[in-house]
């Protein structure tokens, strides 16, 4: 119930997620590309079947141990993003290699299904901020909607690179400079934090997923070549030392603002 929500807010119960910070987009990027090629890796040297079950019970587990805890540590919560990117590729991968959905059709499927979340999210709880998930209704929603932008980046990124022929570099660039448009609309077009945040979200996946596979993908295809296991730990190695860092050093909690008010206006969402 909002109601409960605003008032655990106003107890001072932890939020469960990270301060935007710049380690915050990095680590996101990192993810996506390691969901990726991880995603491939697994279902390229297992059963398909097996390995989409282990995705199943990673996200799983994950989930749960993010739901237990009191309040945002880095390790639960970037394990949880992790294991949201593998089984979030593999959904959108048996759209299109089981069940021969084109990249175009799983895309508008996947945008509706993120659009439905979040109208129901705002209608429960009135407000799509971040800074105030703090567990309940709000932490499902939170991580439905971290799914399905997930999913949703995957095929837009296959998209590009596979459907239309772009290549996985190309997009790479393509969702590099389109991951600045929502900085620069936000200045100087208006739009709203909220929005502009979830649309710079979704763009992070296509954007690592492109480039991770670039890096691993046969020359052939397109890449680099190195390989689908060898970029998985190369990312992932990157992964552990952010999180690591922040661990440590809890960077990530600085300067962290107050929840946003209970009741938000639909037009701050939106900009308009």
């Amino acid at each position: 119930m909002p109601i409960l929500a605003s008032a655990l807010v106003a107890r001072g119960r932890s939020s469960k997620v990270p301060e935007i910070t710049p380690y915050f987009w990095i680590l996101k990027i990192l993810t996506t590309g390691m969901g990726e090629t991880s995603s491939d890796f697994l279902v390229h040297h297992l059963n398909p079947v097996l390995a989409v079950l282990l995705g199943a019970l990673g996200f799983a587990l994950s989930l749960a141990w993010q739901f237990r805890a009191r309040r945002y540590v880095a390790t639960t919560y970037w394990f949880a993003v992790v294991m949201v990117s593998v089984f979030g590729t593999m959904a959108a991968d048996v759209l299109h290699v089981v069940l021969g959905i084109p990249y175009l059709d799983s895309t508008a499927f996947y945008a509706v299904a993120l659009a439905l979340i979040f109208v129901a999210w705002h209608r429960r709880e009135r407000t799509l901020s971040i800074h105030s998930i703090v567990g309940g209704s709000r932490e499902r929603f939170y991580w439905a909607t971290i799914l399905a932008t997930f999913a949703l980046g995957t095929a837009v990124g296959d998209l590009t690179a596979t459907t239309l022929g772009w290549g996985y570099l190309a997009s790479g660039v393509l969702f590099g400079a389109l991951i600045a448009l929502p900085a620069i609309a936000r200045r100087w077009f208006g739009w709203g934090e909220i929005f502009a945040f979830w649309f710079a979200y979704v763009l992070t996946r296509p954007l690592g997923a492109s480039f991770a596979d670039w890096m691993g993908k046969p020359k052939s295809w397109g890449g680099l070549g190195w390989g689908e296991g060898v970029v998985s730990l190369g990312w992932g190695i990157a992964i552990v030392g952010f999180v690591g860092y922040l661990a440590v050093t809890h960077r990530d909690l600085e300067h962290r603002t107050p929840p946003l008010p209970e009741m938000e206006p639909l037009d701050s969402v939106t900009g308009s």
